[in-house]
């Protein structure tokens, strides 16, 4: 029973995500698997957001974190 309590759902691309509306068309092949990818991009509501991928064995990237980015 508590084992269901801390699933959580995969991270949704968002608009300006590197995999929102689809994976990328150009594969990223000189990065080994498991290579972590950072985005930076500012969302519709003007809010900085910064992402994390991992690249993935097929060459798909996963989305593995998001945080919006608050000025100092």
């Amino acid at each position: 029973m508590l084992a269901a309590c801390n699933t959580t759902a995969p991270l949704q691309p968002i608009p300006g995500s590197i995999t929102y509306g689809g994976q990328p068309h150009t594969k990223l092949t000189q990065s080994p698997p498991g290579t972590r990818i950072a985005h930076r991009f500012t969302n519709q509501w003007g809010q900085d957001i910064y992402e994390t991928y991992i690249l993935q064995p097929d060459r798909s990237l996963k989305l593995v974190s998001r945080e919006e980015v608050t000025p100092f």
